[in-house]
């Protein structure tokens, strides 16, 4: 099996400071200013957190790659724990960029203005709290990550997300995944009421409902619709407003 390199090789410059926070600092300390970047004592060379002045964002994580030279960032919403923005890059001075920004509480896109290598994830900012937004937010996402997925059956999961966000009556519902069928839920993350059905899209193209993960007991459908409308057969009466899930 291979070994992945030596990250004192691997990352001479960052070995040479003594940390990634170090780093990052004495690539861009002009943009960075007072801005808080620490490594943990763990993984000095291959780890770096940035907070926000946002209460609502949780701390922006900086991790570098173990085969090749590239640097991941990842920053949270603070409640249901779910990235806003994503990216991968090999820019010190560029990572520093998105860290400043995401510290000094920019807005999303303006995130990704100040460093294009940034990718939203699609969900927007709730600082209150409010279910209905972040249902309406979770929902963005999906749709987002749907369009954006390179697999062989991206159209007929597309589709899917697509065909089920139409449906009134589950759109209401708090949408998530689980091993790519599609799920809801009367309660926002971090804890799910789960309710009704799953949908799959199928690799042959039909779709699948049925009461648990992987199974489609409910029934195997040739077009999307058909099977969000069986899917809608299927959900309980008396469902209420989403509520927070935590």
């Amino acid at each position: 099996m291979p070994t992945s390199p030596d990250p004192a090789l691997l990352y001479s410059d960052v070995a040479a400071c003594g940390s990634l926070a170090t780093a990052l600092r004495t690539e861009a300390e002009a943009c960075l200013g007072a801005v808080p970047v620490t490594s943990p004592d763990s993984d000095p060379l291959l780890h770096a957190t940035v907070t926000s002045t946002l209460p609502h964002r949780e701390p922006l994580r900086i991790s570098a790659w173990l085969h090749e030279r590239r640097w991941s960032i990842r920053g949270e919403e603070a409640f249901q724990s779910l990235a806003l923005i994503d990216g991968r890059t090999d820019d010190l001075a560029e990572l520093a960029r998105a860290a400043r920004a995401w510290h000094d509480g920019a807005l999303l896109d303006g995130i990704r203005r100040a460093a294009p290598f940034v990718h939203l994830t699609g969900r927007f900012e709730v600082p209150d709290r409010d279910p209905a937004r972040l249902t309406e937010s979770e929902w963005q996402s999906l749709r987002q990550e749907a369009g954006e997925l390179e697999h062989a059956w991206q159209e007929a999961y597309q589709a899917l997300i697509e065909a089920a966000h139409a449906e009134p009556a589950l759109r209401a519902l708090y949408p998530f995944t689980s091993h790519w069928a599609l799920r809801f839920s009367t309660s926002t993350r971090p804890r799910l009421t789960v309710v009704g059905p799953c949908l799959a899209a199928n690799s042959d193209g039909t779709y699948g409902v049925g009461r648990g993960i992987i199974g489609q007991d409910l029934g195997r459908f040739a077009t999307a619709h058909e099977a969000v409308a069986a899917a809608v057969r299927h959900l309980p009466s008396g469902i209420g407003p989403i509520v927070l899930g935590g």
